[in-house]
């Protein structure tokens, strides 16, 4: 594949993302309610993984960077799942309105969403974040992108935990159901989960 068309892709797409994430916040500034629910106890593992997580791509960039795997069938995928991903990150944060926020929260409207892309994972947006991550990795062809993808992993993960947990204790009766129905993060997969 052309290194413009490669290139082009990946930055229509993530530009895409931006537009939309600049153009939610703006109306979020506008129109989202002020009574909302934070957990902030995340903060120091936060800073902890930022730290990890630059430390992870200046090594991964030092030992990865001449890892390249530019095969047909591996930018085919990678542009398949950037391109869907990139529509599934938009989907869900459009879904999801004046209720999205950078850190963990619920707003004072306090209604679990379910539907849409709600109901084929319960962090969608992460899903399409991670998606798009996966995507521009194997249509780049590798490199250091690998590591960047291992530290946005982890970070979403951090970030995951803590919003589960926001969420049992906002909504106790309604997201023990809902989790046991819908996925974490991979549409149609399920980890055994034990006890409960």
């Amino acid at each position: 594949m052309p290194d413009i068309v490669v290139d082009l892709t990946i930055a229509v797409c993530w530009i895409a993302v931006v537009v939309v994430w600049i153009a939610g916040g703006a109306y979020n500034l506008r129109f989202a309610s002020r009574g909302r629910i934070r957990d902030r106890s995340g903060m120091p593992a936060y800073v902890v993984a930022t730290v990890a997580g630059a430390a992870v791509i200046s090594i991964g960039y030092d030992y990865l960077h001449d890892l390249v795997f530019q095969t047909v069938w591996s930018q085919l995928l990678g542009l398949a799942i950037l391109a869907a991903s990139t529509v599934f990150a938009i989907w869900a944060r459009i879904t999801l309105g004046t209720m999205w926020s950078s850190t963990p929260q619920v707003g004072a409207e306090r209604k679990l969403r379910t539907e849409g892309p709600y109901g084929v994972t319960r962090h969608p947006i992460y899903t399409g974040l991670l998606g798009m991550v996966v995507g521009t990795t194997l249509l780049a062809g590798g490199h250091e992108l690998i590591a960047i993808a291992v530290v946005v992993f982890a970070m979403f993960e951090l970030k995951i935990a803590q919003e589960e947990r926001l969420m049992v204790a906002t909504f106790p009766d309604e997201y023990p159901a809902y989790r046991h129905r819908v996925p974490q993060i991979v549409p149609g997969f399920r980890l055994p989960r034990g006890g409960g």
